[in-house]
């Protein structure tokens, strides 16, 4: 069984390549042939050749990409380009950084046998982050489900069959948010618990304004539900605060109207002539093995 593990990556070389060095050390079923695909988004530092033989993996390639793009749209022409020119069984995109831990690969091989061919996600059961983000993780959570009726508790780290692969590079949303467009396609997703792990060097990307844009981009996939509930909101909290209105009641209606003004402006994202033609914005492939 082919499997591909899929790797957005931009500047950071050096964890990149000790997560591919700690992929090639894992003890995986032979059976089991595994490949690593680098989407290298116009990185603007070298790559440091600093791994092993890996002895253990299959076949590498880094492909490199003109322009930046974003992680999300690495992982989407990355979907595409495998879909189109790999013959693969599973994709597992992760992020390179170490966050997403190389050990948990072997729990979604391990689970393939028995998913009847249905996607994995890695649900996330604990984090590495500080309190504070750790409440904003758990109100982003909140804010979704309320807003989309959708409780999405996993990101990018997945493992995808096939058929799965093939619903997300024909759907728009892709582009604009992974987790959003694999909720939205796939009604049925089993899970393995996953541990958000530090980073392997410096600190986490994941700052709070990108935390809010990938809140509102996910929420952004489901935007009919979204403004729906969104105006019965309106609806109902004019009737509770109108005897008592003022600026101090109005803010969460100003947070609210801000919020379906840039939610709108993200929908705009999904393009899927763009998606389309992603992979003409690929330079160069360098295979390594």
């Amino acid at each position: 069984m082919k499997i591909k593990i899929l790797i957005p990556v931009y500047n950071d070389w050096q964890s990149t390549n000790r997560l591919v060095n700690e992929i090639n050390d894992l003890s995986i079923n032979p059976e089991f042939k595994i490949s690593i695909i680098i989407i290298n988004d116009a990185s603007n530092h070298d790559r440091l050749e600093d791994n092993k033989d890996l002895e253990n993996i299959h076949s590498f390639k880094i492909i490199n990409m003109k322009r930046n793009q974003g992680h999300a749209r690495c992982i989407a022409t990355g979907l595409k380009y495998i879909n189109e020119k790999e013959d693969f069984d599973y994709v597992i995109p992760m992020d390179g950084d170490g966050e997403d831990r190389p050990e948990e690969i072997k729990e979604f091989i391990n689970k393939i046998k028995d998913s009847n061919g249905k996607p994995i996600v890695g649900l996330r059961v604990k984090r590495s982050e500080g309190l504070i983000f750790k409440i904003c993780y758990q109100i982003h959570k909140l804010i979704t489900l309320t807003f989309t009726g959708k409780s999405i508790k996993f990101g990018n780290f997945t493992c995808l069959p096939k058929v799965t692969v093939e619903k997300l590079i024909n759907e728009k949303a892709t582009w604009n948010s992974f987790s959003g467009s694999l909720t939205k396609i796939e009604n049925d997703l089993l899970s393995t618990p996953s541990i958000r792990g530090p980073r392997y060097f410096g600190p986490s990307k994941m700052s709070f304004y990108n935390l809010i844009k990938h809140s509102l981009s996910i929420i952004s996939v489901f935007r009919k539900t979204f403004l729906i509930r969104s105006a019965l909101f309106i609806i109902l909290y004019i009737l509770f605060i109108k005897s008592n209105a003022s600026v101090i009641t109005a803010i969460p209606l100003v947070f609210l109207l801000v919020a379906v003004y840039s939610i709108s402006n993200l929908a705009l994202r999904e393009n899927m002539d763009e998606f389309d033609k992603s992979l003409e914005n690929i330079s160069n492939i360098d295979t390594l093995k």
